[in-house]
């Protein structure tokens, strides 16, 4: 007993010297070791299936109106990181470790409560914002929606579908008077 008292001791000081001498990069274009990788990739997962769980069943994904009001959101507030249908690359991405999944391949990889959760709490150190904190529940479905077709939409669909998605407010944490006179960067 004592022993394994001394290890434990042993395993907390030397985890605390680790964390205090600095010796971990956290720099962002110093990629992970990939067993570093597939243990935070694994943990991600696993939380995120286990709290999806308890979402409410979602509204009809097919309604072209909750889809339109989604690609109204998403062209305003995703396409910087997990770009849109045509678009390779962004500044603000290549930047980014990890890499936001390009949704406009893998859009439908998760089912709906999870793209649901992930949407409305966000990720931690992922860049991923928690939007339920300035979106309602309508608005955040309508981003799974259209998240769930981006793999099937042309440039051209993808755009037609922004520009039918109406003047669907944003709360007052989205935009500032400033906001509303400068030019989208996102094009």
């Amino acid at each position: 007993m004592k022993a394994a008292l001394i290890a434990i001791a042993v395993l907390i000081v030397g985890g605390l010297g680790f964390v205090y001498a600095g010796i971990f990069d956290v720099a962002a274009d110093n990629p992970h070791w990939p067993i570093t990788y597939r243990l935070l990739e694994t943990m991600r997962d696993r939380s995120i299936a286990m709290r999806a769980r308890g979402e409410a069943a979602p509204p009809a994904l097919d309604d072209p109106k909750l889809i339109a009001m989604g690609a109204e959101h998403y062209d305003e507030m995703c396409t910087g990181c997990h770009l849109a249908p045509g678009m390779d690359d962004s500044e603000l991405r290549a930047g980014l470790y990890p890499k936001p999944p390009k949704l406009a391949d893998v859009g439908a990889r998760r089912s709906p409560a999870e793209r649901f959760w992930i949407i409305k709490h966000g990720v931690k150190m992922t860049a991923m914002p928690a939007w339920g904190t300035s979106h309602d529940d309508q608005a955040i479905w309508a981003m799974v929606a259209l998240v769930g077709k981006l793999p099937q939409l042309s440039p051209k669909a993808y755009h037609e579908l922004v520009g039918s998605g109406g003047d669907h407010e944003h709360s007052d944490h989205d935009h500032s008077e400033h906001d509303a006179e400068a030019p989208s960067a996102q094009h």
